[in-house]
């Protein structure tokens, strides 16, 4: 089968989503697909007739995450081709040759619905869930409004555009973040007003509107879900103060354990919680959801990953390890969904 992986892009969580790629393009070609790796932003200038059949290593050019955020404006920079549009060159005609596209993006312009979107009304085939419950996912507000009508527990907090004054104060210590970020980018613990000043000013960096909400002192969990169903519990155990952009993706930098160490009950508890924000935000195929416990047994869920990390040290492929699932086992099921959404089974 014809695939193109779609990595890249120009959102902060770039490297992440081409180290993603790049794991899931190795698994499609081990399973005897034709998979090329593609980044959406730089696209591909050289000839494409005959792009699937060629024997090129087209991960052998992705390098590590690095420590920090990447670059943008020497990506931008990168690319030769003319124009404000946002795909690269060839972009979409090589999609559109494709049987099917799977999605390794994350982040904006990639987690949003934009890119859904855009394949939907060209009728590509891509993995994941559609451009409506994607765009939901990818604004906590929204989906902090949407947990609340649907009596999901989530941590207390409000929504601020960038201009306004706080109509309500949630109390230090909080969590400030951008409304529309990922990998913890723009995320900050405030403890005082200076800290809080600080924090709102670095959201805005991301976007037009933060999330304040109270901070829950505890332990740090995700569940995935996998066709409706939620795989084993992952806790994080974050060797700074909590699970930021290094700890997510350096190794060693992070302890996780998965089965999560915690009572059957709670277990339970949380993985019935993920299928509900599952069924709330309408989404399919697969997602995986963050959690907090805090110290009195209390589970707040905090946002849904639409397309969340599929690296050598991501969340999901963990806990669909400790469900018996390998890598190259997860992709495909990935890939059956996207096969049967398209004939509309």
């Amino acid at each position: 089968m014809k695939i193109v992986v779609l990595a890249g892009g120009i959102s902060t969580e770039r490297d992440v989503s081409l180290s993603s790629g790049s794991m899931i393009y190795r698994a499609l070609k081990s399973g005897g697909h034709k998979a090329i790796l593609l980044d959406v932003y730089l696209g591909y200038e050289g000839d494409i007739e005959d792009i699937f059949e060629r024997d090129t290593d087209w991960a052998a050019q992705v390098g590590a995450i690095g420590e920090q955020k990447p670059d943008l404006e020497k990506v931008k920079a990168r690319r030769k081709q003319e124009g404000k549009g946002f795909f690269g060159p060839n972009v979409l005609e090589i999609c559109s040759r494709a049987d099917c596209v799977f999605l390794a993006l994350h982040g904006a312009n990639g987690e949003d619905g934009r890119i859904q979107a855009c394949l939907e009304l060209l009728g590509i085939p891509y993995t994941g869930t559609d451009y409506v419950s994607s765009a939901m996912a990818m604004d906590k507000g929204i989906t902090k409004d949407i947990f609340r009508a649907y009596g999901i527990p989530t941590p207390e907090g409000i929504r601020l555009k960038k201009g306004e004054q706080e109509s309500v104060r949630i109390p230090f210590p909080c969590v400030v973040k951008a409304s529309c970020g990922g990998s913890s980018v723009g995320v900050s613990i405030a403890k005082d007003e200076q800290e809080y000043e600080a924090a709102k000013a670095e959201g805005f960096c991301y976007g037009d509107e933060v999330i304040i909400e109270r901070y829950i002192k505890g332990r740090e969990f995700s569940v995935g879900v996998l066709d409706g169903r939620a795989l084993p519990v992952i806790e994080m155990v974050p060797k700074t103060q909590f699970y930021d952009y290094r700890a997510k993706y350096q190794a060693g930098s992070a302890v996780e354990i998965c089965p999560a160490e915690i009572s059957e009950e709670q277990t339970l508890a949380m993985q019935d919680i993920a299928e509900r924000v599952f069924r709330a935000l309408r989404l399919t195929s697969y997602a995986r959801m963050d959690f907090m416990m805090s110290d009195a047994g209390e589970i707040f869920c905090l946002e849904a990953n639409t397309l969340p990390g599929m690296t050598a040290t991501s969340l999901l492929p963990q806990e669909a390890a400790a469900a018996g699932m390998d890598f190259e086992e997860l992709c495909r099921r990935i890939l059956d969904h996207a096969l049967r959404k398209r004939r509309g089974l």
